[in-house]
């Protein structure tokens, strides 16, 4: 019977346009709390063609991390009778470009390490290997024997999470097979018993902008940390 009169009530009071409230509307409303949701960070994440699944794939078994960098996009690798990379990059609109290529020794030190003591053995330490590699493009890059050369300090080392490292810096022979460019800054870096990454840095003009850039770059490539 409650029920019935209050609804009859709630019909007259619409008809005679007052409002009608229940107990529970009655109340007053509480302010709805403002939840602060934590903003997303959103990675620079390159799209991943071909040649960068294949440079992903060569990384990851020389337990190598690539990032790709903000600012910058991918070439073609020059893969050809005079050089051979597995990647390559540019800043758009700036005279500058890098060519990577990385190497596992797993399967190196592991064949070292099994025959090393047979007789005759004349197997080289793979962990020397990055030296000798880079050398060798060095040599290809200048036609000289002699460049200036630098050992990476500890400290830089650490960053990368490798165990040895050296930079050298180039005067480039005038070659179409390097597009011209005068100039390079030669990276290598290894971790004992894993892998070697090597990175060449291309430019026209030595100056400030040319190790700018570098740095634009210098965080995209790593080993894995130990463990």
């Amino acid at each position: 019977m409650k029920a019935v009169l209050k609804r009859i009530m709630q019909i007259l009071a619409i008809g005679a346009g007052m409002p009608f409230f229940s107990p529970a509307l009655a109340q007053p409303k509480r302010p709805v709390p403002v939840v602060k949701r934590p903003v997303a960070v959103v990675k620079h994440v390159a799209p991943v063609t071909p040649q960068l699944a294949e440079f992903n794939h060569l990384a990851a078994q020389a337990d190598v991390i690539f990032t790709f960098p903000r600012g910058f996009k991918e070439i073609p690798a020059p893969d050809n009778d005079y050089f051979s990379f597995d990647y390559a990059m540019t800043i758009p609109g700036k005279d500058f470009e890098i060519w990577f290529t990385v190497k596992s020794q797993k399967e190196n030190w592991a064949s070292y390490e099994k025959s090393k003591n047979a007789p005759n053995a004349e197997l080289a330490n793979p962990d020397s290997t990055y030296v000798s590699l880079a050398d060798a493009h060095a040599a290809a890059f200048t036609g000289e024997t002699k460049y200036f050369v630098k050992n990476i300090p500890p400290e830089v080392l650490a960053r990368y999470n490798a165990d040895a490292g050296k930079s050298y810096l180039l005067t480039l022979l005038d070659l179409p097979a390097t597009k011209r460019y005068k100039y390079a800054l030669l990276i290598t870096l290894q971790k004992d018993h894993t892998g070697i990454i090597m990175a060449v840095c291309f430019t026209n003009d030595k100056g400030p902008e040319f190790f700018k850039n570098i740095d634009r770059a210098s965080n995209c490539l790593k080993f894995k940390p130990q463990g």
